[in-house]
C-alpha cells in the first residue's frame, strides 16, 4: 500500500504597524497593525479556511474516512482565529472530530528559535501542544519545524521530547540519487522517522496550477492522479505538503483549485494500491529506507533550500541576534505581556520581509511581503524592538 500524505500549514503572523518610526521609541508600545491582521485574516477566512474546511469536511463524510488530512496551525493563528474569526476555529474543531485529521506539533510562534535559542524552542513547542490540546483535544505526536528548517540536530532534539515523526523538505542536495517517496530514519536517532516533501509534485499544485506559461497547464485532478500513481513500484509514500492559502488565496477560486481537490481523492483512490494517510499513520505504517543525514540546515524556500530566505544579510542577522539577545532580560520580568511581545517579534516572517534575494526567487519574496523595501521591514522591526528594550530595561530597572 501507498500512503498520499496531504498536508496544510496554516499560518498568520501578527503584522506590525508599518507607520511605527524612530520617534514613536520611548513613546508609544503601539506595535501591531490591528486593522490589517483582521482584514486579511477576514479575507482569507472568507477566500480560504472557511471554504476549504467545508470542503474538506465533505470529502471526509463521502469517502467515510478514506480521505485523511494533516495540519500543523501555528498558535499565532490560532490565536487571531480566537479573537477575529472564531468560526474559523469551529471549524477545525469539526474536522478534529471526525478523527481523520492530524495537527502537527511546532514552535507556537513560527519562530526560528531551534536555530538561536533551544531553551526558547522547546518552551513554544510546548505552548503549542497545550494549545491544540485546549483546542482540539489531540497530542501531536508529528513534528513540522518552521518553513521545514530541518537538521540531524532539530530530529534529534524532537526525539527527545517524545515525537515519533518529523516533517522535511526533499531537497535534492540531501537526496542525491534517493526518492523522497520512502520513510527514512533521521541520523542520530532510534525511533523517530522522517517523512519528506516531494516538492516537485506539491509545487505542481502550490505555485504552478494556475500558471498558463507552464507546458503542463491546466492539470486537472485525473491527470494529476496519473502523476501521483506513477509513484507505484518506485515508493512507499508521497508527501504532498503545502500552504492551505494555496486553496483559494493563492491559486484563486476561479482557477478551479476548490473542484480540483474536490475531485482528487477518488481520483488517485481509483487505484487499489493508494491510501490516504496522516503522517503519524504512514511512519507506523513503513519501515525507514535508509538513514537521512543532514548536517546542515534545509528548508523549504526558494531553489537554494536553505535558511538564507530569512536569514543571511546584514539586516537580518542583526535583527534576529538583537531579537534573542533580549531572551534573559524578557522573561526576568515576568510580564507576560512583554513576554508574548517580545515572542510575537520572533515570527519568522519579519525576518523573511528583510530579505534582499531580488533574483529568481524575488516574485515569491514579493507576493508575501507587505513593504515597499526589505529596508523598511528592517527599519519598522528596529524601531519595535528598540522601544521593547526600553521598556524590558525599565521594568527590570524598578524591581
Amino acid at each position: 500500500m501507498i500512503s498520499v500524505c496531504l498536508y496544510f500549514q496554516v499560518h498568520q503572523p501578527m503584522r506590525l504597524n508599518q507607520n511605527y518610526s524612530f520617534f514613536d521609541i520611548g513613546v508609544s508600545h503601539d506595535y501591531r497593525d490591528e486593522a490589517a491582521n483582521r482584514e486579511i485574516l477576514r479575507k482569507v477566512a472568507d477566500k480560504c479556511y472557511l471554504p476549504a474546511n467545508r470542503l474538506m469536511l465533505d470529502l471526509i463524510n463521502e469517502f467515510k474516512g478514506a480521505f485523511r488530512i494533516s495540519y500543523a496551525i501555528t498558535g499565532v493563528a490560532m490565536e487571531q482565529f480566537q479573537e477575529f474569526c472564531p468560526e474559523v476555529l469551529e471549524s477545525f474543531r469539526e474536522l478534529a472530530d471526525t478523527g481523520c485529521v492530524e495537527f502537527i506539533g511546532e514552535t507556537h510562534y513560527h519562530s526560528l528559535s531551534f536555530l538561536f535559542s533551544r531553551d526558547e524552542f522547546r518552551r513554544q513547542v510546548r505552548m503549542h501542544e497545550r494549545v491544540l490540546r485546549e483546542f482540539f483535544g489531540v497530542k501531536p505526536v508529528t513534528f513540522r519545524n518552521t518553513e521545514l528548517i530541518y537538521s540531524n540536530a532539530l530530529a534529534q532534539e524532537i526525539e527527545k521530547m517524545g515525537y515519533r515523526c518529523v516533517l522535511a523538505e526533499g531537497a535534492d542536495h540531501v537526496l542525491g540519487w534517493r526518492s523522497p517517496n520512502y520513510v527514512y530514519q533521521p541520523d542520530g536517532c532510534c525511533k523517530l522517522k522522517a517523512l519528506l516533501k516531494n516538492y516537485r509534485l506539491s509545487d505542481d499544485i502550490a505555485f504552478r496550477f494556475s500558471n498558463q506559461a507552464w507546458s503542463e497547464w491546466p492539470v486537472d485532478a485525473n491527470r494529476f492522479a496519473e502523476w501521483v500513481h506513477a509513484v507505484a513500484g518506485n515508493g512507499e509514500v508521497l508527501n504532498l505538503f503545502m500552504d492551505y492559502e494555496t486553496i483559494g488565496e493563492h491559486q484563486w477560486a476561479d482557477t478551479g483549485i476548490f473542484e480540483f481537490f474536490r475531485a482528487l481523492p477518488r481520483a488517485v483512490l481509483a487505484h487499489p494500491d493508494f491510501a490516504f494517510e496522516t503522517p503519524a499513520e504512514a511512519a507506523a505504517r513503513h519501515d525507514p529506507m535508509a538513514q537521512l543525514d543532514v548536517p546542515h540546515f534545509t528548508s523549504w524556500a526558494d531553489l537554494e533550500r536553505d535558511v538564507t530566505a530569512w536569514l543571511g544579510n546584514p539586516m537580518q542577522d542583526q535583527a534576529a541576534e538583537l531579537a534573542y539577545a533580549l531572551e534573559d532580560r524578557v522573561l526576568a520580568t515576568g510580564d507576560d505581556d512583554l513576554i508574548a511581545t517580545w515572542r510575537e517579534l520572533l515570527t519568522s516572517d519579519h525576518f523573511y520581509y528583510m530579505c534582499t534575494k531580488w533574483f529568481s526567487d524575488g516574485d515569491v519574496h514579493k507576493y508575501f511581503n507587505p513593504y515597499e523595501t526589505p529596508h523598511q521591514a528592517f527599519i519598522t522591526y528596529m524601531n519595535v524592538l528598540n522601544d521593547l528594550t526600553l521598556t524590558v530595561d525599565s521594568k527590570l530597572g524598578n524591581k
